[in-house]
């Protein structure tokens, strides 16, 4: 036996779950400013929850949690959690390594994983294993080394920096603009 709706009521309307929102709607707005930590934030958490990690800390703390030298040649690639019982075992701490300090990082497991418990104040990893992804330190930092300035940028640098009196700022704005106008002439 049906129950006949009432008029212009739809099931939805008598339904006491609230609908789902569409997953083709667009973006919620703020309405307000929003921080450039906040708005990484929102895109980076989900893609680390996949990886196990609850929060950025274990990534962005890990040079001050991690003891030497593996604050420096390793990496905290993911975080596997064991099936049933979550947390009774602690976690597998997976690391990228450099490959000369795979088997250093390999019997030192032991103190990077109660280092890493220490920091966060309870038992968080049980077990640190190698990832086999690779890792290379600093890939992504730029050389500071100075460029070579050509004799046509020195003289228009030397030309506009004539009329200034004081010593210091006069080199200042030197190095401010071989930097500027040597990179945008290249």
């Amino acid at each position: 036996m049906t129950r006949a709706l009432p008029r212009g009521k739809g099931a939805s309307e008598l339904s006491p779950m609230a609908p789902r929102p569409k997953k083709d709607a667009a973006p919620r707005r703020l309405n307000r400013a929003v921080g450039a930590a906040e708005a990484l934030g929102r895109v980076l958490d989900p893609v680390l929850r996949k990886r196990g990690f609850a929060s950025r800390d274990i990534l962005t703390h890990w040079p001050a949690m991690a003891p030497p030298p593996y604050d420096k040649v390793a990496l905290p690639d993911r975080l596997a959690w064991p099936r049933g019982a979550r947390g009774a075992e602690g976690a597998t701490l997976y690391l990228r390594c450099v490959p000369g300090h795979a088997l250093a990082l390999s019997h030192e497991a032991g103190p990077i994983a109660a280092a890493v418990n220490r920091y966060f104040g309870y038992f968080l990893v049980g077990a640190v294993r190698l990832s086999a992804e690779p890792f290379t330190p600093h890939s992504g930092v730029d050389d500071d080394t100075p460029r070579e300035v050509s004799p046509a940028v020195r003289a228009e640098v030397e030309h506009r920096l004539a009329p200034v009196a004081d010593d210091g700022l006069r080199d200042a704005l030197r190095r401010l603009g071989h930097g500027v106008l040597g990179q945008s002439r290249k």
